[in-house]
């Protein structure tokens, strides 16, 4: 199971540590006595800002990566983008799946605002129990099966083959991928920030878009075979809407409704998440 800045997560599933290569002495993540990270609540700056609550597993790659994304693209790029701002739900040691979804789900919000989650399979047992949770709250997902590490490849290089929970061979590519990532997970040194971050975007769009790309060829190339990106469901869902069945809400990627999401090795969702925000435009397919 991957790390997130230092701490140590939720101990593998039965049986996959030894093919994962899971370690077995790692800390178990989320509690009922989870100590959230404050979210210091913004107003919008206009009655067009969107604003997006996104609970994170981890502690640390994914809120950096999200405060990325508001620093970047937050302020619409002169008008190209509606703007937006997403406010990144955290706790300390991380949290798993299901209390992930808690998090997000358990905010007060306004009307309008959004909420989102981000988890990975790593050796969760809670999976099925968080994604039928989101489902009934109009959750977005965000699943990355190893990890959210594979999401941060994906912007170099594309990726393919079982990974089986394991981030072990997501993470060596990515640290050869670029200088940056050199020292990536080394002494549990899982930022993004300062050349990582400038190593996630470029003027002209290209690293995110090839990101973006290499995602979707991922649920092209699913081996459940009726999984196609263009069938994704860009479109934000409003809270109050009357729920979707859980497998159709967990198909919003492309993947068929019948597709298990555990077997969606590897794949990551979190290009909806761009997409959806117009970082990148996927309708030019």
């Amino acid at each position: 199971m991957s790390r997130r800045g230092g701490q140590q997560q939720d101990s593998g599933a039965g049986g996959a540590g030894g093919a994962g290569g899971a370690d077995t002495s790692r800390k178990r993540r989320g509690s009922r006595n989870d100590q959230f990270a404050p979210v210091p609540y913004r107003p919008p700056v206009s009655k067009e800002q969107r604003v997006l609550f996104v609970a994170c597993e981890g502690e640390v790659t994914e809120p950096q990566y999200l405060d990325h994304l508001n620093a970047r693209y937050g302020d619409g790029g002169d008008g190209e983008r509606q703007p937006f701002l997403i406010h990144p739900i955290s706790a300390k040691n991380g949290l798993i799946p299901s209390r992930a979804v808690a998090a997000v789900r358990d905010h007060k919000q306004a009307a309008g605002e959004e909420a989102w989650v981000l988890f990975d399979r790593d050796q969760h047992h809670d999976i099925p129990k968080a994604l039928k949770e989101a489902a009934e709250a109009n959750i977005q997902v965000c699943f990355s099966h190893p990890s959210f590490d594979l999401w941060l490849l994906l912007h170099f290089q594309a990726m393919s083959g079982r990974q089986s929970g394991s981030s072990k061979d997501v993470v060596k590519k990515l640290r050869a991928a670029h200088p940056a990532y050199k020292s990536f997970d080394v002494k549990n040194d899982k930022s993004v920030k300062g050349d990582r971050r400038d190593a996630l975007a470029d003027d002209d769009g290209i690293v995110v878009k090839r990101a973006v790309a290499h995602a979707r060829s991922l649920v092209n190339q699913c081996e459940h075979g009726d999984c196609k990106a263009d069938s994704r469901k860009p479109k934000a869902v409003p809270r109050d809407s009357l729920p979707e069945p859980e497998r159709k809400w967990a198909a919003r990627s492309g993947h068929a409704e019948d597709c298990p999401v555990l077997d969606r090795d590897p794949s990551t969702d979190v290009w909806r998440l761009l997409v959806s925000l117009g970082i990148v435009d996927d309708r030019s397919r």
